[in-house]
């Protein structure tokens, strides 16, 4: 198999040679350095067996890291969270009805991870491993592709002819990484959800002179004979784009009216919710979606303030996006074969906020998922009276749940062997899918299907 061109670590979009080398000392949890692996049993992989429940997958990431003890951990801290919070307990699930009301509705198709734990307190760090399921500082950090890409890789046989949209699509994810050392065509297309739809879909000369252009530009290519890895996917490029101008069904699903907006939250991340279902409807070859929820979970100061940077507002809008999006999916058959997983980078402290009033880093967090043959309603894991630890993991494995078992746990869904190994890596030392996968030391969490 072809090799492709490698990127150092610190060639990712957020990332310097500079922050690179801060963070190989600096911002790894101590639970990444000692004993994470406490209760898993080293064993050689024998191959997994995936679930195969999920044709596609929406990934939400929300940006910053929110806390997990005022939202799918709720915690009711006397003298600290605000009453209007209103929590209620629903179906065993102690949630604040406050301020995702909604979303109390749609607990009987959500499933919960409460004993997730992060690897790493960094922005940019975690991140990143949050999107390539491994450490972005080790060995393979640097050529490893998004999790997107290795569905996208895996699923391109699937493709069928016609099928022209692109099998990995992030929506409002400028910063998401990339295809890694596998071909740029599985990389991420990034664009950002809005009424208007995708831009620079024609061209203002006109199609006839667009296409007479296009193929002046072929001819002139294919003078110059064999090419570099690069500039093959600079051609994949230019043929994907062409398939996506001067198509209706690229309008249909790229554009929608006010109305629809307004049912997501007229929000950036409900437009992008929204372009994530009507893509997925189309069913035109995209099969993996990232969503990059930049809505200012970072919240250091002021956490519950009332205004458009608080906690109140910014649950509002996760609370119309997420739950129209879950509604789409229901009413049009394709909760069954989409999975949503939705999680931060890391959590937030618990109990008294800081002098700043807010919330600072945190590893414990939380992962939500819905649709794709989860059982809805599934809670993994219990944390203490803070939220500050676990005190039931809640699956076989019997630890904290990482990011990577996050990554398993996607592949399985998708009908993809996490244990795979890929040889085609220009390091010639073997690409595992998920780390460490030959020490088992990661794997799916199965507990989610019930």
């Amino acid at each position: 198999m072809q090799r492709h061109h490698t990127r150092t670590g610190f060639e990712r979009p957020h990332w310097t040679r500079r922050r690179f080398f801060q963070l190989t000392g600096a911002g790894v949890c101590g639970a990444f350095l000692a004993q994470r692996y406490a209760g898993a049993a080293p064993a050689a992989s024998s191959g997994g067996v995936p679930k195969n429940t999920a044709r596609n997958v929406v990934f939400i990431l929300l940006a910053g890291g929110p806390s997990q003890v005022d939202t799918f951990d709720f915690k009711m801290t006397d003298g600290v969270t605000p009453t209007a919070f209103a929590p209620e307990s629903i179906n065993g699930v102690l949630w604040p009805t406050g301020i995702m009301p909604m979303l109390a509705d749609r607990l009987p198709n959500i499933a919960i991870v409460r004993s997730m734990r992060a690897h790493a307190l960094v922005h940019s760090l975690a991140q990143t491993w949050v999107q390539i399921g491994r450490n972005p500082v080790s060995g393979t950090g640097g050529i490893a592709p998004h999790i997107g890409s290795v569905v996208a890789i895996e699923k391109d046989p699937e493709r069928k002819d016609g099928e022209k949209f692109p099998t990995f699509l992030a929506l409002n994810s400028d910063a998401a990484d990339g295809s890694g050392y596998l071909a740029a065509k599985y990389g991420p297309f990034k664009i950002v959800g809005n009424r208007a739809g995708l831009a620079n879909a024609s061209h203002p000369a006109g199609e006839a002179r667009f296409q007479r252009r296009l193929s002046l530009m072929r001819a002139l290519d294919d003078q110059l004979g064999a090419a570099p890895a690069a500039i093959d996917d600079y051609r994949d490029f230019y043929t994907a784009a062409q398939g996506l101008t001067y198509d209706a069904a690229v309008d249909q699903a790229f554009t929608f009216a006010a109305g629809d907006s307004a049912r997501y939250g007229s929000s950036s991340l409900g437009d992008a919710c929204l372009t994530a279902y009507q893509v997925l409807a189309a069913q035109q070859g995209t099969r993996f979606v990232q969503i990059t929820s930049n809505d200012g979970w970072d919240m250091h100061q002021s956490i519950y303030a009332s205004g458009p940077t608080g906690l109140p507002s910014r649950a509002a809008v996760l609370d119309l996006a997420l739950s129209a999006l879950l509604d789409d999916l229901k009413s049009s058959g394709l909760f069954a074969d989409t999975m949503v997983v939705m999680l931060g980078e890391f959590g937030r402290t618990v109990g008294p906020l800081t002098t700043s009033q807010g919330r600072d880093h945190y590893a414990q967090q939380f992962a939500v998922f819905a649709g794709g043959g989860v059982k809805g309603g599934t809670v993994i894991g219990a944390t203490n009276a803070s939220g500050s630890d676990v005190t039931e993991f809640g699956w076989s494995r019997n630890r904290y749940v990482y990011v990577e078992d996050i990554e398993a746990t996607i592949y399985s869904a998708m009908g993809i062997d996490w244990t795979y190994v890929r040889t085609d890596d220009p390091l010639h030392r073997g690409f595992e899918y998920t780390p460490f996968s030959e020490e088992d030391l990661y794997g799916p969490v199965h507990e989610l299907w019930g």
